[in-house]
């Protein structure tokens, strides 16, 4: 199951990077410029085929994918007759919009997988009275009681002694009503113990009334049923989803922003066992993010919550991805807007002078930058794929 997750996250992150390179593609054809390859991997082709003026493939390496077209920078030598079709030859707006159009696929991706997840599968909901497992036994101490465990010298449960079943809907408790965990919750940590009391379930669209004696745990305040709470499943409507998939867009994105930013800061925990308190110390590889799907797909839990983990996981990946490939840093796409933006603005500033266009950047003064900027991206990426062997975040 686990190499199973893993093969479901390779999917995922080639569909990915065929969307991002997609988005390049399609806006780049739009406008008209010459786009000479599309290909997902790097290394040793493994097929390909051409169609037109544009060769499509896979390579060995599954780790991303380019576009290549004609012109993006002032270094590329392009032949005289496809000069007015190089990338450098369109005005700045369309290349900002070619530029980004990566990104905005990968946010485009992870909104629709989080609509997906509020509309089609649904978002768990834990404060209902609906009854999951019931416990066997009254645990010795709360130690035992924090770690749900069992030995055979402990006494039945109040719940099982009483016939509550795992699926049974509270609806009242001791002759008080209930709607929500949390008010039975309390209601049963304020009830003595040691007296029967009455208890209340919908069970197979029926109501059944049980007496239950609670009983207490040594160390631990109030009185014990021995059950826990259901995890439901509900569906949104289309707004609610909207909602949903908006606001939890937003948040991850302010995460996103935050763990970039203290990565560097938390580089020295990085190995140590408190990691994940540090925000940048949650950020991991694709081989950690590999293995955390391996554990969701292998963990005892039902598809509703694998679906719903994996899910995220990939909306989640892909607006970290997203977010991180428009910094203003050559040599990621937002640095090729930042050059743009540099570019347009000078134009502006000579044209309000009454001076000539100083036309394109001398990338070759750029070089360095972009070079240094890839070095950096390389080391940390190295650095967290060996947390993530070494010492690894896991699921919580």
């Amino acid at each position: 199951m686990n190499v199973l997750g893993w093969v479901i996250f390779i999917v995922a992150l080639l569909i990915s990077v065929m969307l991002h390179e997609t988005g390049h593609f399609v806006t780049a054809k739009k406008f008209g410029m010459k786009v000479t390859q599309y290909f997902v991997g790097f290394g040793t082709t493994l097929w390909s085929r051409r169609r037109g003026e544009t060769e499509y493939g896979i390579k060995a390496l599954p780790l991303g994918g380019f576009v290549k077209i004609t012109g993006m920078t002032s270094l590329e030598e392009v032949d005289d007759a496809d000069e007015a079709r190089s990338f450098r030859r369109h005005p700045g707006w369309q290349r900002v919009i070619v530029l980004v159009a990566g990104s905005f696929m990968h946010g485009l991706l992870a909104f629709v997988l989080l609509f997906v997840v509020a509309a089609g599968i649904g978002l768990v909901n834990t404060n209902t009275t609906q009854l999951g497992p019931v416990s066997p036994c009254v645990p010795a101490n709360s130690q035992a009681f924090a770690k749900n465990q069992c030995t055979p010298s402990d006494r039945p449960s109040p719940a099982r002694l009483a016939g509550l079943r795992q699926g049974d809907t509270v609806v009242a408790f001791d002759g008080q009503h209930v709607s929500t965990w949390t008010q039975l919750g309390n209601v049963i940590r304020h009830t003595p113990p040691g007296h029967p009391v009455p208890v209340t379930v919908l069970r197979d669209g029926k109501k059944v009334t049980l007496r239950v004696t609670l009983a207490t745990v040594s160390g631990r305040a109030g009185s014990y049923l021995g059950v826990e709470n259901a995890d439901i499943f509900t569906r949104d409507g289309p707004a609610r989803a909207l909602g949903y998939a908006g606001s939890t867009f937003g948040q991850v994105l302010a995460g996103s922003g935050k763990a970039i930013a203290d990565l560097p800061a938390a580089v020295p925990h990085l190995f140590a066992k408190s990691r994940a308190k540090y925000a940048g110390g949650q950020v991991t590889s694709v081989v950690g993010v590999g293995e955390i799907t391996g554990q969701v797909v292998s963990a005892d839990v039902g598809w509703l919550y694998k679906a719903d983990y994996i899910l995220l996981i990939v909306a989640e990946l892909n607006i970290f991805v997203g977010a991180f490939n428009l910094l203003p840093l050559l040599p990621l796409d937002g640095g090729h807007v930042a050059v743009v933006a540099y570019e347009r603005a000078r134009a502006l500033i000579a044209r309000l002078r009454g001076r000539a266009d100083p036309g394109l950047v001398d990338m070759t003064k750029l070089v360095p930058v972009s070079l240094g900027v890839f070095a950096i991206i390389v080391f940390f990426g190295m650095v967290l794929i060996l947390a993530d062997i070494v010492n690894p975040v896991g699921i919580t």
